[in-house]
């Protein structure tokens, strides 16, 4: 291992946190071990590296981030890596303090920080925090994207061909990700672009395409929707003949739930237009499983229950029957 030091700025939160640490020698004939909190970062990870690069995510299908707490298996893998990868903007709420302890050592980046300024959604209720849902739009999910690329590059700078060359393939298509959700989700009425969810993960989905947004519970999880709430949207639904309500597969569906039951004594009827994908991607080893996979189902459910033109197997033609 290497004497020499270097400064790697690490996300928490509120802002870049400057730790100075041991630069890391890795072989040339060795892959550089990465370790993502979400899926999401963790795709993107992998498209990125390639081969070059061992990517390991702590959270899989159906698991919310907003209240994941590390197991003792998960620290070691962070431990061990040579790259630690995570969101940041409080998405990983529960797991800060460790990563915190992990970044004395770890090269630790909380990537979907890059996107600053203007672009960010402010928290409801939380003065100086942020919306962390970032992935919900793909042309912030490249400035990400490009982060993890330097972030890798980096630990491994022997390996930057590789990893510049993988990035620009994995920006072309979410380019060509971003145009198709463009044109299927105009092809919705505008009357009917009120997106119904059991919390606010959708808000930079909502500011990309054009839709209202509406999550029963907050930015996070954590939040609980109390009677009044549940009672303010089944107004809003009968009053507005919102139709469509979506499911979250990382999420609880009581809530939406009791929405169409609400609505249902109301003489409204409402119906669920799909699962979505919000925290969390879809099986591994399935598109649904990619960050372009659950986009590209996230946009072909919203726009086809909601009224839209879509193709029934979405962009690629790889979306599972049903979806």
């Amino acid at each position: 291992m290497h004497t020499n030091r270097r400064t790697v700025l690490t996300g928490f939160g509120a802002g870049l946190v400057a730790a100075s640490l041991p630069l890391r020698a890795i072989a040339a004939d060795t892959v550089l071990k990465v370790v993502a909190t979400t899926g999401m970062i963790a795709d993107t990870a992998h498209r990125i590296g390639g081969d070059a690069v061992e990517v390991q995510a702590l959270m899989g299908p159906g698991v919310d981030p907003h209240a994941y707490r590390q197991t003792r298996t998960d620290i070691l893998a962070m431990a061990r890596a040579d790259l630690v990868l995570w969101n940041g903007y409080y998405l990983e709420a529960q797991m800060e303090d460790v990563l915190g302890d992990i970044a004395q050592r770890t090269p630790v980046h909380a990537v979907a920080e890059v996107v600053t300024g203007d672009a960010l959604i402010s928290h409801d209720d939380y003065v100086d925090r942020f919306d962390p849902h970032v992935w919900m739009d793909p042309k912030l999910w490249r400035q990400v994207a490009l982060a993890i690329r330097d972030a890798m590059t980096e630990a491994a700078p022997d390996r930057a061909d590789i990893f510049a060359a993988n990035a620009q393939a994995f920006l072309g298509e979410l380019d060509r990700l971003s145009d198709y959700a463009d044109k299927a989700l105009a092809s919705v009425p505008e009357a009917a672009r009120v997106l119904v969810t059991a919390h606010d993960a959708f808000n930079y989905f909502g500011r990309a395409y054009g839709f209202e947004v509406v999550g029963i519970q907050g930015i996070s999880t954590e939040s609980e929707a109390g009677l009044n709430r549940i009672t303010e949207l089944v107004d809003m639904l009968v009053d507005r003949g919102v139709s469509s309500v979506f499911v979250e597969s990382s999420v609880s569906d009581r809530s939406i739930k009791a929405l169409i039951e609400g609505a249902a004594a109301r003489g409204h009827e409402v119906r669920i237009g799909g699962e979505l994908y919000s925290d969390a991607m879809g099986a591994p080893g399935t598109y649904e499983g990619t960050y372009i996979g659950m986009i590209d189902h996230n946009v072909t459910v919203i726009a086809a229950g909601l009224g839209g033109v879509v193709p029934e197997r979405g962009l690629n033609g790889r979306l599972s029957a049903g979806s």
